[in-house]
């Protein structure tokens, strides 16, 4: 029985053009990579600084795992928090302008763990509708009483918060930086409401830490909001920082309890102290080599002309996030599809992981591409989206 009902499902993601296949890397992360064999400029990584495979990364995880050898053996609070661990998480806690910094294994247990551990029976959670996952799933579990609002609405948001109830703890989340849509929210507006009705702000910045602000430090330095005002930031070390993990900074009085009652940071073996090394240096370069991001930065504005002179339907964002907005599944895939014939890898985001109706190619770019790959991506792109889904050229 349990056979034949997933082969049920499994065969109707198929009718719907959601079934999902993984590839099979054969190379580091880079500008180009191969791919089931074959080499592909690739626009669908999150390595938005082009860290992944940085020497300097490489030799700081050897050495350290020469050391301190490669498991983390047991969780941080039997035996091991390593020497490396506390290094990174002063030196988390210094770039964000926090007391304290906690590390974890991955961007979802951080989320977990945080929403579950600080809200329960009798709080109240309110939530941005497009926010990842993990904060959604959070917000289920933890026995709070959860709602969305509108995305982006401020207003939406400050109707619902005036109808809650006195009683409870109230909080605020979402993501910095959409991961499907690739645009910012508006974090000092969202402070502001949060302090007007008694709330608190949490911000997930795991597409915003290391690739905005002026020195990397992701949303709230971009926004010049402090612990105050955004009292609970995640950050992730798997995407601009190019190595892997998670953190959340805040108060110490946040740390310490996220330390007792958050269950996914409790029972969970501590990430390999190597790869707390390569975190560090990654952070070293993200101080000394402003240049990733500031060339970004012009390969977006470069990627974002480009596309509006040749009417490509695209979604509003200024980040490294480019999304294509396509429509329908089949669709997307096609484009997908034509864009690997031209040697250029790029992800069809189709549902459940966005609406209905709202598939999309998801391009993201890296400080590792070149202009000239940029050039080739509108290349291709202009060969292989269809007449009917280009706009009007507008002027970015």
């Amino acid at each position: 029985m349990l056979t034949e009902a997933l082969q049920r499902r499994l065969a109707e993601r198929h009718e719907q053009s959601r079934y999902r296949s993984r590839r099979l890397l054969d190379s580091a992360q880079g500008a180009r990579i191969v791919v089931d064999g074959r080499e592909f400029l690739q626009f669908c990584s999150n390595d938005y600084l082009g860290l992944a495979n940085h020497p300097q990364l490489v030799s700081a995880m050897q050495n350290a795992a020469a050391t301190y050898g490669v498991g983390g053996g047991a969780s941080h609070l039997v035996c091991g928090h390593s020497s490396l661990h506390h290094q990174l998480e002063e030196r988390l806690a210094d770039i964000t302008g926090r007391d304290r910094a906690l590390l974890f294994s991955t961007g979802y247990m951080a989320n977990l763990g945080t929403v579950t551990a600080l809200m329960g029976k009798g709080d109240h959670i309110l939530e941005d509708r497009l926010n990842h996952a993990s904060l959604l799933d959070a917000g289920l579990l933890s026995g709070a009483r959860f709602q969305r609002f509108q995305h982006n609405d401020i207003d939406d948001l400050e109707r619902r918060l005036k109808k809650l109830p006195l009683e409870g703890l109230r909080l605020i989340v979402v993501d910095a930086v959409f991961s499907m849509d690739g645009d910012i929210a508006p974090l000092p507006e969202l402070a502001a409401l949060a302090k007007r009705y008694n709330a608190y702000l949490m911000a997930d910045d795991a597409h915003g830490f290391g690739v905005l602000g002026k020195a990397g430090a992701g949303s709230s330095e971009l926004f010049g909001l402090d612990q105050d005002q955004l009292p609970v930031l995640m950050g992730t070390l798997g995407k601009g920082i190019g190595s892997f993990g998670a953190f959340v900074a805040g108060s110490e009085v946040l740390i310490e309890s996220l330390i007792q009652f958050a269950r996914p940071y409790i029972y969970t073996t501590a990430m390999p102290p190597a790869v707390a090394a390569a975190s560090l240096a990654s952070l070293d370069i993200l101080k000394s080599e402003s240049w990733r991001r500031e060339h970004l930065q012009c390969l977006i504005k470069r990627f974002r002309d480009g596309a509006a002179g040749l009417a490509l339907p695209m979604m509003d964002s200024e980040t490294a996030i480019q999304p294509l907005l396509v429509g329908e599944e089949s669709q997307a895939i096609a484009i997908s599809k034509g864009l690997e014939a031209e040697g250029v890898l790029v992800s069809a985001i189709r549902p459940p992981t966005v609406a209905a109706g709202q598939s999309r190619l998801r391009i993201t770019l890296s400080a590792a591409h070149s202009e000239a790959d940029i050039d080739r991506l509108l290349g291709a792109l202009n060969k292989v989206v269809p007449a009917a889904l280009r706009v009007a050229p507008r002027v970015l």
